[in-house]
């Protein structure tokens, strides 16, 4: 599974890129607001961190050709080739958007998706990945891995090229049943990503082989 930051947070970000194998960085306006940085100081500074790796900004416009304008301004302006993805959500407008943008080689990330019909418009529209909402499909009573399982289903049965971004994460066990239910991407907060290589267990079995190899190692 391919493993994103959901974040604009950058010290974050330079701590996970020492060691996680991230394959790049989402962005919306909420993440936007929670760090405090402009767009343009915010992206410039994730593409110097990503460096070869995507980076999904995410347009404000409502009609579909403004979101095309502001994706094409956006591509261009922090020169990301195509490495460069427009978040674009999943409304009426939005829809005409997808078209329209993969007509100009742009890539696409489908976003605000709860589901599957969704999901699978935006796939026939030309969406290169969607991103369907797991938590918040749960806080409203409904099942948001199996809108995810759904989802994955859909692409392969119909033979699409779209992947499945899951998104919208409270715990690291909705991101392992989403990796079992096929999803071949997440985007995760920085706090979740350092949750999920940790484990109880592993901390006792490294501090046991500390202790066990202190006076055997005699060639370090």
């Amino acid at each position: 599974m391919i493993y994103l930051a959901d974040t604009a947070d950058i010290e974050a970000l330079k701590q996970l890129y020492d060691f996680f194998p991230l394959e790049g960085v989402t962005t919306n306006p909420t993440i936007l607001k929670q760090s405090g940085l402009k767009l343009s100081e915010a992206i410039n500074t994730i593409a110097e961190i990503v460096g070869t790796g995507t980076i999904h900004v995410q347009v404000m416009s409502a009609k579909a050709d403004e979101m095309v304008k502001e994706a094409k301004r956006y591509k261009e302006y922090f020169d990301l080739g195509n490495n460069f993805y427009a978040k674009i959500p999943v409304s009426v407008e939005g829809y005409k958007a997808m078209r329209m943008l993969k007509e100009a080689g742009i890539n696409v990330t489908a976003t605000a998706i709860f589901t599957q019909q969704q999901a699978l418009v935006a796939s026939r529209a030309g969406a290169d990945f969607v991103a369907p909402y797991v938590s918040r499909l749960d806080n409203i009573s409904s099942h948001g891995i199996e809108v995810v399982s759904d989802i994955v289903k859909n692409t392969k049965e119909f033979n699409l090229p779209t992947k499945v971004l899951a998104a919208s994460f409270k715990t690291v066990d909705q991101i392992h049943r989403v990796s079992m239910n096929g999803a071949q991407s997440a985007t995760v907060s920085p706090d979740l990503l350092f949750q999920l290589i940790k484990h109880p267990m592993t901390d006792i079995s490294i501090a046991q082989f500390e202790e066990d190899g202190k006076e055997l190692y005699d060639i370090l």
